[in-house]
């Protein structure tokens, strides 16, 4: 299956298709969903804080933490596609995301 992302907030950005493995990793970049400055948001929608994209992309990497433990984080070093994705969203300054799936 294959999926692209919908920029909503910035609709005049190119949509970017994006492979099944990252369409599974997009909550380890989201923004939780109760956070205040997060909009109602409809299935299949993420928020991704900017200022989050531009230090995950600046730096490289990002910072996951344990679903067992909330005190553990791992620090992984971003993928090809991850970076492409996070240099998207900077580049067009996009932070609410729609996943489409592709036929």
């Amino acid at each position: 299956m294959a999926y692209r992302l919908i920029p909503i907030d910035h609709p005049t950005a190119p949509p970017l298709a994006i492979s099944a493995r990252l369409r599974s990793q997009l909550v380890y970049f989201m923004t939780p969903p109760d956070a205040p400055h997060v909009p109602p948001l409809q299935p299949n929608d993420y928020w991704i804080d900017a200022e989050h994209s531009v230090q995950w992309f600046t730096d490289g990497v990002f910072e996951l933490v344990s679903p067992l433990d909330g005190e553990q984080r791992t620090v992984i070093e971003l993928s090809e596609e991850q970076e492409v994705f996070l240099e998207w969203l900077t580049t067009h300054h996009i932070q609410h995301i729609r996943v489409q799936e592709v036929p």
